[in-house]
């Protein structure tokens, strides 16, 4: 059974930066793509970033470019997302998600296990 598990959230002033962790368990993970989503008070899940199976090739949010990094260490079956110069709308609850593919999609849909989520409050 597929499991993910996040952590790493948390209370930050805008402008200040925090780093999640993802744990995953449950089947190879160096197989398949890995993504991170986020979903804010009384809006749908979006896509944040991904990475493919090798964390050779990834993908961002427009809105993220340039201020946050998706990485993997296949070693330990583990996804990291560094988020610099977070901004107050950036408070989310946080999710980790995997693929059943190695190729990069930022379409929810196309993943199929999910974490718990990780709470990310920006203050002002």
């Amino acid at each position: 059974q597929v499991q993910l598990v996040e952590s790493g959230g948390g209370l930050v002033q805008a402008g200040g930066s925090l780093r999640l962790s993802c744990a995953a368990s449950g089947r190879t993970f160096s197989n398949y793509a890995m993504g991170w989503f986020r979903q804010a008070p009384g809006k749908e899940r979006e896509f944040v970033a991904a990475i493919n199976w090798n964390g050779v090739g990834t993908n961002y949010a427009d809105s993220v470019k340039g201020r946050f990094t998706i990485s993997r260490d296949n070693a330990k079956n583990m996804v990291y997302l560094q988020m610099n110069s977070l901004k107050p709308d950036e408070t989310a609850v946080y999710y980790c998600a995997s693929r059943n593919s190695p190729k990069i999609v930022q379409y929810r849909d196309e993943y199929p296990y999910w974490g718990q989520g990780t709470q990310v409050t920006v203050s002002s």
